[in-house]
C-alpha cells in the first residue's frame, strides 16, 4: 500500500490522478477528502488520506477527529504501508512552519514526517506547487532542516513537483520505486 498524506489542499488527490490516471474526488476547498479513499494501480493499493490541519467550514473537534483517524489508520496499517508520500505546498509550507514555531508549537508537517519515520515507513516528500516558488532549492533546504533530514539524504527524500502541470512526476516515480525496493 502507498499512502498520500499532507495538509488539506496541498494537491494529494491531483497528484494521485497525475501519477495513476485514476480519478479521486477533488475539490478547490480544503477538507473534501474526509475518509481514506483507495484506488488500485499496478496491483498496489493507493490511499488518498484526508488532509490534516485547517479544513474550511469544519468545527475544530471534527478536524481533530479526522487527524486522530488518520493517525490510527496509519498505525493500524503500518506493516502494510510500503511507502508514504507526504505532499507539502512548496509556497505555503515555510510560512506555515514559521507561524506554528512562533506560537511555540511543532508544525504539523514536521510532526507528521517524524511520526512516519518513527513507524519506519519509507517516506518521500513531494514539494508541490513549485511553479509558484521562486527559489525551489532554498525551500527544499529549509524543509530538510525543519524535518531533520541530513543534507546527504535530501535527494532521496525531497522531490520538487507541480501536480497541476505534471512537472517532475517521472523523478517522483523513480524515487518512489527506489524507496519501495530498499
Amino acid at each position: 500500500m502507498i499512502i498520500f498524506v499532507g495538509r488539506s489542499n496541498v494537491g494529494k488527490s491531483t497528484l494521485i490522478f497525475r501519477l495513476t490516471g485514476k480519478k479521486v474526488k477533488r475539490g478547490k476547498r480544503p477538507g473534501v477528502t474526509r475518509k481514506p479513499v483507495e484506488v488500485v494501480w499496478r496491483n498496489k493499493r493507493i490511499v488518498d488520506m484526508p488532509g490534516f490541519g485547517f479544513m474550511s467550514g469544519l468545527p475544530r473537534e471534527v478536524q481533530e477527529r479526522i487527524k486522530d483517524e488518520i493517525v490510527r489508520f496509519i498505525e493500524d496499517n503500518a506493516d502494510d504501508i510500503e511507502l508514504a508520500v507526504l505532499v507539502v505546498d512548496g509556497k505555503a509550507a515555510p510560512e506555515i512552519i514559521e507561524r506554528w514555531e512562533k506560537r511555540g508549537e511543532i508544525p504539523i508537517d514536521v510532526e507528521f514526517f517524524q511520526f512516519l519515520r518513527e513507524l519506519e515507513i519509507p517516506t518521500v516528500v513531494a514539494v508541490n506547487k513549485i511553479d509558484r516558488v521562486k527559489n525551489v532549492q532554498a525551500v527544499i533546504g529549509y524543509l530538510a532542516e525543519k524535518f531533520g533530514v541530513p543534507f546527504g539524504e535530501i535527494p532521496e527524500t525531497f522531490v520538487p513537483i507541480s501536480a497541476k502541470f505534471g512537472k517532475n512526476l517521472d523523478e517522483l516515480k523513480r524515487l518512489m520505486e527506489r524507496k519501495m525496493r530498499s
